[in-house]
């Protein structure tokens, strides 16, 4: 079967070569159903998408509206908090075999897209991960820096 990156479908719908920093801009609607392969860490999962019958693109989604701690940070109390995110965002979409995308956008990363993430029964996995605590808001701009509690 032919795979792609869902980012090179965003790409060439949006504009292709004739407007790259536009096409980054750009939404999809959606809803695109998708399975969860993997969970990279605390806003970030991979999918196998399904924009078109008998077509799977496989890419990174970062979850639209939230920033976790990093799991490669060099503070300790960051890498703890990064996986405590890991971990939960891997609670709420396991067993869960299809999720939506919706409002799918580029992302500053090629290869990765930015996008809404809704289980099947219509939570989404980044609301409840900001109302825990474990990630923080984050609308696509500069990021908080915090000094590292350990320090």
């Amino acid at each position: 079967m032919f795979r792609t990156h869902l980012s090179l479908v965003i790409f060439f719908l949006a504009g292709g070569l004739s407007a790259p920093a536009a096409s980054a801009n750009r939404l999809i609607d959606g809803p695109v159903a998708a399975e969860v392969v993997k969970v990279i860490d605390g806003d970030t999962v991979l999918v196998e998408a399904m924009p078109w019958p008998d077509h799977k693109v496989s890419t990174y989604v970062r979850l639209r509206g939230i920033d976790a701690p990093e799991l490669r940070s060099k503070c300790l109390a960051f890498r703890k908090a990064a996986q405590q995110a890991k971990s939960e965002l891997a609670s709420l979409v396991e067993g869960e075999r299809m999720v939506q995308l919706t409002a799918i956008s580029g992302d500053k990363y090629f290869g990765r897209v930015v996008a809404d993430l809704e289980l099947s029964d219509g939570t989404r996995p980044a609301e409840l991960l900001l109302k825990a605590g474990l990630v923080e808001a984050y609308k696509g701009r500069k990021k908080n820096k915090r000094p590292c509690p350990d320090d």
